[in-house]
C-alpha cells in the first residue's frame, strides 16, 4: 500500500519560512517524480513545484519562485518544500504527490498518480 505522509505545517507569521516534508512507503521512491500542490476551499488544487526522479530539474510556479525550494532525498524516501518570505496568500492545504512519469516535473496534476492527505498552512499578517 502506498503512503504519502506531509509533515511540517503550521501557524507562521507572514516574512517567516517553513519546511515542509513528505515521506513516502510502499513504492520506489527514486522511480518517481515528486510535486508539492496547495488547495484553498472552494478553488482548485493549485501547482507550486515538482522535481524529477533524478533531482536535475525543477520546476515552481511563479507564485513561489525565487523563495522556495524543492529537493528530494531518495535514501530517506522523503521530499522538502521550503518557502521563505511566507505572505498570507500563502495559507492552504499543502500536498505531495508522485507521478511515474519520472523524467519530467509536470504541473499538472493529472499527471500524479499518489497523493497526500495535505498538511494546513496558514500564514497570519
Amino acid at each position: 500500500q502506498v503512503m504519502l505522509v506531509e509533515s511540517g505545517g503550521g501557524l507562521v507569521q507572514a516574512g517567516g519560512s517553513l519546511k515542509l516534508s513528505c515521506t513516502a512507503s510502499g513504492l520506489t521512491f527514486s522511480s518517481y517524480a515528486w510535486g508539492w500542490f496547495r488547495q484553498v476551499p472552494g478553488l482548485e488544487r493549485e501547482f507550486v513545484a515538482a522535481i524529477t526522479w533524478s533531482g536535475r530539474v525543477m520546476e515552481y510556479a511563479d507564485s513561489v519562485r525565487g523563495r522556495s525550494t524543492i529537493t528530494r532525498d531518495n535514501a530517506k524516501k522523503s521530499v522538502t518544500l521550503q518557502i521563505d518570505r511566507l505572505k498570507p496568500e500563502d495559507t492552504a492545504v499543502y500536498y505531495c504527490a508522485a507521478a511515474r512519469i519520472r523524467a519530467c516535473a509536470s504541473r499538472r496534476a493529472g499527471e500524479y498518480d499518489y497523493w497526500g492527505q495535505g498538511t494546513q498552512v496558514t500564514v497570519s499578517s
